[in-house]
């Protein structure tokens, strides 16, 4: 699933529970960064389509070239958004690492479940132990769901944090 958003609605809810020790701009560039490889096999129609960007030291690999890349890169996304960068939007190294760690850890592991050309761990096995460990309906319902869960909490501690600011 090159780009898809699907992979967006773990970080979402994440994003609502760790607030500004995540950063949902720099996990949705890791995910981007994890398709580029497939998104490649697809046009040219060569290569392995969950190749070596798909196991966890490719993505290991790719997490590191989405933080250092992403530090940059989001608030420039923020000015093209034209969300105003305020004290409480700041890109800390440890904020952006752990956000492109788990963009494309995650990555591995939902395309992990549907996918049967997966192997997450080479070169340390060639096995996939997590395919099919839940339907392919019930998994995309759980990013659904977990981004729909992730902007109700993200929106409602808005809110309170708002009217708290108020009173």
């Amino acid at each position: 699933m090159p780009f898809t958003p699907v992979h967006m609605g773990p970080g979402i809810l994440l994003k609502a529970v760790l607030q500004g020790s995540f950063s949902l701009m720099v996990f949705g560039w890791a995910q981007i960064v994890m398709d580029i490889q497939p998104l490649l096999v697809l046009l040219t129609g060569e290569g392995h389509l969950h190749g070596f960007s798909h196991t966890f030291v490719g993505a290991s690999l790719l997490a590191i070239f989405a933080a250092v890349t992403g530090k940059y890169l989001a608030p420039f996304g923020l000015f093209v958004l034209r969300i105003p960068r305020t004290k409480e939007i700041v890109f800390r190294w440890w904020v952006v690492g752990l956000s492109a760690f788990i963009g494309c850890f995650s990555h591995v592991v939902l395309d992990s479940i549907m996918h049967a050309d997966m192997q997450p761990f080479y070169p340390f096995a060639p096995n996939n132990p997590m395919l099919k460990s839940i339907s392919v309906e019930a998994l995309h319902k759980l990013c659904l769901y977990s981004g729909l869960a992730g902007a109700a909490i993200y929106y409602a501690v808005l809110w309170f944090n708002i009217k708290r600011a108020n009173n």
